[in-house]
């Protein structure tokens, strides 16, 4: 029937998934609900409908019954006065009886399972339902946040301020490095100069020493 196939579409319905897809995730999520419920007021009215037909039919069959044990009687009391024929007339109503019984318990069984699958439904329903209700609020915070964090993630991509920033820094430390060796270069090369001078001045000295030296020498020689 249409309407347990539109349940079974509900039962089926993965909620995450609909929330993904919605454009409007709090809209979505309401409208299902919704329907949801409005699907299980009609599967809980069905259930009643049905349940009371099943009654009505084993009320009938019941009567039918009934009436196959009154024939049955009537025909073994026409047999204990000796009248066969009202007899016979007795026992043939009493098959039509039977026959009756028998077609309302085969309609009772089929009516039973159809009761139990649209309990089945409903409860299948219920569950769903209060799923949706629990995960509503759940799944709308979360669709929120992570809008909220997808636009915040767009926004720096689009002013690019961070990269930008980063950029700046790792130039200014580069021009930094770059003077910091400038200044280091500079200072080797004066000390090199100084370096040289002072070895200049202490060779002079070196040689002024062993000329007086030589001197002392040869005039002592």
């Amino acid at each position: 029937m249409a309407l347990l196939e539109r349940v079974a579409t509900l039962i089926r319905a993965n909620l995450n998934e609909l929330i993904d897809k919605a454009e409007d995730p709090e809209k979505m999520i309401k409208q299902v609900i919704l329907d949801m419920e409005n699907q299980f007021l009609q599967v809980k009215t069905q259930v009643a409908i049905a349940l009371a037909y099943q009654h009505l039919l084993e009320k009938k069959q019941k009567e039918n019954h009934d009436k196959v044990a009154e024939w049955e009687h009537k025909a073994e009391l026409a047999v204990d006065k000796k009248q066969e024929d009202l007899a016979r007339a007795a026992i043939d109503r009493s098959l039509s009886y039977q026959q009756m019984a028998e077609s309302f318990e085969q309609q009772v069984t089929d009516q039973k399972a159809q009761v139990e699958s649209l309990k089945s439904a409903l409860h299948k329903l219920e569950q769903k339902l209060h799923e949706a209700r629990t995960k509503s609020d759940l799944l709308v915070a979360q669709h929120r946040r992570s809008r909220t964090m997808a636009k915040a993630s767009d926004a720096q991509l689009a002013a690019g301020a961070g990269s930008k920033s980063v950029t700046f820094d790792r130039m200014k430390h580069k021009v930094q490095r770059a003077e910091a060796i400038g200044h280091a270069k500079a200072e080797l090369a004066g000390e090199d100069v100084e370096d040289r001078f002072a070895a200049l001045e202490k060779e002079e000295h070196i040689e002024k020493v062993l000329a007086e030296i030589k001197a002392r020498r040869g005039e002592t020689a």
